[in-house]
């Protein structure tokens, strides 16, 4: 079970035997994990961990982790960036945008 929260995800599993449900978010450094016995537990554990997280780098002065930082860095063949760089110039885009643009279209 996957769930989100204020643009955090988290990966909910349950062991046979255990009383509880445990999640750990997956898209942050920090190692953020939480419990609870049914779904509605489980949701605040993970609103309250996320809340916590928060405060915790507030009082350190620490810069809070974004889920996602908006950049992507991706290795492609020589020949590949080439024909993306041309085919951005025939349509007046930056290499940027016009990739961005085809994401878009793909997602």
């Amino acid at each position: 079970m996957i769930l989100k929260h204020g643009g955090y995800i988290a990966e909910v599993g349950y062991e046979s035997g255990d009383a509880l449900m445990h999640g750990i978010v997956t898209n942050a450094r920090a190692v953020l994990h939480f419990a609870g016995r049914d779904i509605a537990e489980l949701e605040a554990a993970f609103a309250d961990t996320i809340a916590d997280y928060r405060d915790w780098c507030g009082e350190r002065g620490v810069e809070l982790e974004k889920p996602y930082s908006g950049t992507l860095s991706l290795r492609i063949p020589p020949d590949l960036h080439r024909r993306i760089a041309e085919r951005a110039a025939a349509t007046g885009a930056s290499v940027d945008r016009f990739i961005l643009d085809r994401f878009e279209e793909v997602v």
